[in-house]
């Protein structure tokens, strides 16, 4: 029998600037401590108030063997509970989304509110306290629409402080007043991480994006200066300038907030989108006619946010990209994508569902595929962790100083 892993020293032994070793990737027992001290006890994004906008609408996120209902109730309050019946456990609902007028448990029919209080059930004997039966909450947020749970019982520091930096910056958008055109779940055959780390750099992007690098503008991302490319990244920062004067007039902050090495870790910046300048698509111009929010010009560049352990995304003036990233086990993750646009907006009227998701749906095929290979290549005996480009792959190596931290603290509190 193997002997147990030390992830402690693995942490310890961690060569600074270098991708992670294999373990990190491939265990079984590390997947059990991320679940466990990382997803059990950060925030984690899960979706947005558009999906679920009116009473009784719901949907369910799976963490591990937790399943979490996020449910809208009569009073328009958003509240989130463990999936959970409180007579023998039976899951409440299926994975997916819909309408309720209650949570009933269909194994004995036990009833509960859209508050989660146990309203309903039979043969329980006199004296029976239902009140001391409730379906257990979970504690949830929203950021400017964007909906974050935590399953810990007491929620790490730092998220109104995250909320009080990202909102000024995502509120122009006005989540509240979109809906989801479309949702796209797929399944990457590789570590939760490695999908991560593929997200936290444009190194890979050119030779392997055709469409996402039409609207998109690597420099942004991290780049090596050159005598093949500094006229290009000169005019990149001039434009960049120039674009954050004018988004600023227009009451669009959008100068970089960098604090991904917090506890409750987030990033913004707003970065020029190329040719036209005004949307994530083939032709970079608006997908959808009806801008968000108050906006009045289709050319205010390309909104991106980021936050740990598990989400980004990027914000336009007429529509918004949103991914989640959820473990399924040491090889699989969920990547799950929304496209918002106003709620007014009118498919085949307003825009097309092809015009709007088609580059970034070939990019999240593009980047399954990248991490599959990754997940097969760290799966060799031949791996060893390789050296980030202190130019291209900054981001990624913030990322994974944020997860070995808060994985090394998750540890010590256990040993206390």
């Amino acid at each position: 029998m193997p002997a147990p892993l030390d992830t402690a020293r693995l942490i310890a032994d961690r060569r600074p600037g270098y991708s992670l070793p294999a373990p990190f990737y491939l265990s079984p027992e590390v997947f059990r401590q991320d679940l466990r001290l990382i997803f059990g006890r950060h925030w984690l994004y899960v979706g947005v108030e558009p999906d679920i906008p009116e009473p009784g609408d719901f949907f369910t996120v799976e963490i591990g063997n937790d399943s979490i209902i996020i449910v809208r109730d009569d009073d328009l309050a958003i509240r989130a509970f463990h999936n959970v019946c409180r007579h023998r456990g039976a899951r409440l609902r299926a994975p997916g989304s819909g309408i309720v007028g209650n949570l009933v448990c269909p194994y004995h029919q036990w009833t509960y509110n859209l508050r989660g209080e146990l309203i309903q059930n039979q043969h329980a004997g006199e004296g029976f306290d239902r009140c001391k039966f409730s379906l257990k909450p979970v504690h949830i947020e929203s950021l400017a629409g964007l909906l974050f749970i935590c399953l810990a019982q007491t929620p790490p520091e730092g998220f109104a402080a995250m909320r009080a930096s990202l909102e000024p910056y995502i509120a122009p958008h006005q989540i509240a007043n979109t809906k989801v055109a479309f949702q796209k779940d797929i399944i990457e055959a590789g570590n939760w991480k490695l999908t991560m780390e593929n997200n936290r750099e444009c190194y890979h992007c050119t030779a392997n994006h055709p469409e996402l690098t039409v609207p998109l503008m690597e420099f942004g991302f991290g780049y090596q200066s050159s005598p093949d490319n500094v006229a290009q990244m000169a005019n990149f920062e001039e434009l960049l300038a120039r674009q954050h004067v004018g988004w600023t007039e227009c009451g669009l902050p959008s100068a970089e907030i960098e604090r991904l090495d917090e506890i409750t870790g987030f990033r913004a910046v707003r970065l020029p989108i190329a040719r036209a300048g005004e949307s994530h698509t083939v032709d970079t111009k608006v997908a959808c006619r009806k801008l968000l929010g108050d906006l009045h010009r289709a050319d205010l560049g390309g909104l991106s946010v980021w936050t740990q352990p598990n989400s980004w995304h990027h914000f336009m003036s007429d529509h918004i990209v949103s991914f989640s990233v959820l473990p399924i086990s040491a090889d699989r993750t969920l990547l799950r994508t929304r496209w918002l646009v106003h709620k007014d907006a009118q498919e085949d009227v307003d825009y097309s569902l092809d015009k709007l998701t088609s580059v970034w749906t070939a990019t999240n095929d593009q980047d399954g595929s990248l991490v599959e290979r990754a997940h097969a290549g760290v799966s060799s005996g031949a791996y060893e962790p390789g050296p980030y480009s202190p130019f291209t792959e900054g981001l990624v190596e913030k990322f994974c100083e944020w997860y070995l931290d808060r994985l090394a603290t998750g540890l010590e509190s256990d040993e206390q």
